[in-house]
């Protein structure tokens, strides 16, 4: 798992942004803003859609720090729009559906009383212009959101 000083793993995935682009993290680092990677195991579920929507509510204020929000999970990128489109959510969520970018930031996890491997942990990464990981929260435990007063100072202080 990268820790806050590392270099943030580059990746090239499906973007869900009501079509279906792709996004690679080093193109976008080149912007020169920071990026908010919010992991969550599943779309349409409580918990992750609470988080979303709060990000959502918060969006204005990563935009005023020039700050990029993205969702990251499992859910393949059509799936992603729907859930984008029935919460309102106007940042992209990122469809990691091979698991390869959880398996590289060290986030996997599984239900295994459901039969459901490889999702991510619920998990924050703020990540510099520079690309280095600014900031990182890991749960353990899927049903705790991240404290976005926190992730949002970790934004201004990498902008």
């Amino acid at each position: 798992m990268p820790e806050i000083g590392d270099t943030a793993p580059d990746f090239t995935a499906p973007l869900a942004t009501g079509d279906v682009e792709s996004i690679t993290l080093s193109e976008r680092l080149e912007d020169g803003a920071p990026i908010v990677l919010a992991f969550f195991p599943g779309a349409f579920t409580g918990v992750c859609t609470t988080e979303m929507c709060t990000f959502q509510d918060r969006l204005a204020s990563f935009n005023d720090l020039d700050a990029s929000v993205y969702g990251v999970s499992r859910d393949s990128p059509f799936a992603l729009n729907e859930f984008r489109e029935q919460n309102g959510l106007e940042f992209g969520l990122i469809s990691d559906f091979n698991q390869e970018i959880i398996d590289d930031y060290g986030i996997a996890m599984d239900f295994a009383d459901l039969g459901v491997y490889g999702v991510a942990k619920r998990s924050v990464f703020v990540v510099d212009a520079d690309g280095e990981i600014a900031y990182s929260w890991v749960s353990d435990d899927p049903g705790v959101e991240p404290d976005y007063d926190e992730v949002e100072a970790a934004v201004e202080d990498a902008a």
